[in-house]
């Protein structure tokens, strides 16, 4: 995989059709990740020529999430607005005869396939349309049939080593001749997308395995133009937890939508690249610093299950290392301040903004609970409270008297305290939160 530096180009190419989600933004990372670590360039090209479907809208939530995400292109470029170059490299291939129209319904086809698997033979397309004479052409164009434009294979085996795969073989003679411009003049996303590699200069194609079969075809497109062929990496496909893909018009799962929910974007960056891969999926201080240890070899060929509770785990633990250089922006929004308080709170986060309901048991209001069978109890050790100023010994020494006054340790002695102190079983160890919580606090809670 060694580059000279600066000479990588990569491309990520979504169709903004709606909202990315966690298994989109795999294969954006993994391109970032390879242009970062070669020094190269990333191409964020959106494939907009189904005009129907596409929408700025979409388009912009796609940067703005890749934004969050950390990934800032080199470049963007829009297919609906490359339309000249694909129209030239129709022109190209027609005049070489590898381009040839076909005047078949969608139903005509669909009857044809079905007759094939009948017959116990493969549903591909006849080329019945290169047997058509001009006079029958002149006859279905009269009848007011458009034609839709097949790029012909040349049927034979392509061999190319996929990078994460291996040596891979996809033998074009058991494919149909692929559709290039629809009847309305419209494009599919073939012949665009090799274009449009041969014009940016994308020296690796990087993407999913599902496309793999596709890419046969494309080798074959990229040398009918005369282009460079790219190099090809296929990786593993992120699924949900039952082996289900995600839907982008669904929403499922969407970048927006984990953003919205409050996780780290490094959390959800870490989950989408390094799930289904050798590496251990736990926190990193930034993409560069996965870039340099994440390689293609790492990469596995078996499926990659996404876990919910995976990602509330990796987000807990960035949030518990989170220094509070890097919180405090964060908290200033939110209104908290404090170096100690961070400190103290942060253990206990699974998001960021959890932040605000732990600073009340510092800041209150807390309502305290105490069992009527407490009542005694909370009494004497309202009464043996220390005076101020508080050290994150001070804990150790009430508890140490209250244990001698009454008797009680362990769970009996402890929980009845910081049920009272802050109206909750669970929290920051009460020795660190003591200090933060002050005498009067603590003297209004044991009420």
């Amino acid at each position: 995989m060694t580059q000279t530096p600066g000479s990588t180009k990569v491309r990520y190419a979504p169709s903004p059709t709606g909202r990315i989600h966690l298994g989109n933004a795999r294969p954006a990372l993994l391109n970032w990740f390879f242009a970062r670590a070669h020094c190269g360039q990333y191409v964020l090209r959106m494939d907009d020529t189904d005009l129907a479907r596409s929408t700025r809208e979409s388009a912009d939530s796609i940067e703005a999430d890749l934004a969050w995400l950390g990934i800032t292109p080199s470049l963007l470029v829009r297919q609906s607005e490359r339309t000249a170059l694909y129209d030239a490299a129709v022109d190209r291939l027609k005049g070489a005869g590898r381009l040839y129209p076909c005047y078949e319904t969608e139903d005509e086809l669909d009857r044809r396939r079905k007759r094939a698997r009948a017959l116990g033979k493969p549903p591909i397309y006849d080329r019945a349309a290169l047997k058509l004479s001009d006079a029958d052409r002149a006859r279905l164009e009269a009848e007011g049939r458009k034609p839709h434009w097949r790029f012909k294979l040349d049927g034979k085996p392509v061999h190319f080593e996929d990078l994460i795969k291996g040596a891979q073989t996809v033998n074009t003679a058991s494919m149909s001749d692929p559709v290039l411009v629809r009847e309305d003049g419209s494009y599919l996303y073939t012949l665009p997308s090799v274009v449009d590699d041969i014009d940016l200069g994308i020296t690796h194609v990087i993407r999913g395995e599902d496309h793999v079969s596709n890419t046969g075809t494309q080798i074959e497109i990229f040398e009918a133009l005369g282009g460079p062929v790219p190099a090809f990496a296929h990786h593993n496909l992120l699924t949900d937890a039952e082996g289900q893909g995600f839907s982008k018009r669904l929403g499922s799962l969407s970048i927006g939508d984990l953003r919205a929910q409050g996780y780290e974007a490094i959390a959800v960056a870490i989950m989408a690249t390094l799930t289904g891969t050798s590496l251990p999926v736990e926190p990193h201080a930034s993409l560069d610093e996965i870039a340099g240890k994440l390689e293609f070899s790492a990469i596995s060929h078996g499926p990659a299950r996404f876990d919910p509770a995976e990602l509330d785990s990796l987000n807990a633990r960035i949030l518990h290392a989170m220094s509070y250089q890097a919180a405090q922006p964060r908290l200033a929004e939110r209104g908290i301040a404090g170096e100690e308080l961070w400190l103290v709170l942060r253990n206990n986060l699974v998001k960021f903004d959890d932040i605000a309901d732990w600073a009340r048991l510092v800041t209150g209001p807390v309502q305290p609970v105490i069992d009527e069978q407490d009542r005694a109890f909370i009494a004497t050790a309202r009464e043996l409270l220390p005076p101020e100023p508080w050290t994150l010994q001070t804990w150790a020494d009430w508890t140490d008297a209250i244990r001698a006054a009454t008797g009680r340790k362990g769970k009996p002695l402890f929980m009845p305290l910081r049920m009272a102190l802050t109206g909750r079983h669970d929290g920051p160890e009460l020795k660190s939160l003591l200090p933060l919580v002050g005498r009067k606090a603590c003297l209004d809670r044991l009420l």
